[in-house]
């Protein structure tokens, strides 16, 4: 016998129970609802860590480092004297 089969038996024994009017999620929707909410926990919890980890510093440009000269540091230097 199929599960579809069995299910088909079974469907119009549960109608007959259920109550239109009182319908809820019950053990197993609370049990996903409660595994989501810790897996987000967990999640949001190692984002922070990882990104309490980042170094915001930026690394000078080595484009804009090597056309500088190196002892004047942003002052021009005069030729000729």
């Amino acid at each position: 016998m199929y599960a579809t089969q069995a299910l088909t038996h079974l469907v119009p024994l549960a109608a007959e129970e259920l109550d239109k009017n009182k319908v809820t999620p019950g053990v197993l929707g609370f049990l996903v609802f409660a595994a989501l909410a810790v897996g987000v926990w967990a999640l949001m919890k190692s984002m922070n860590r990882h990104m309490g980890r980042v170094n915001f510093e930026e690394a000078p440009d080595p484009d804009t480092a090597a056309a500088e000269p190196a002892g004047g540091k942003g002052k021009a230097a005069s030729p000729g004297k």
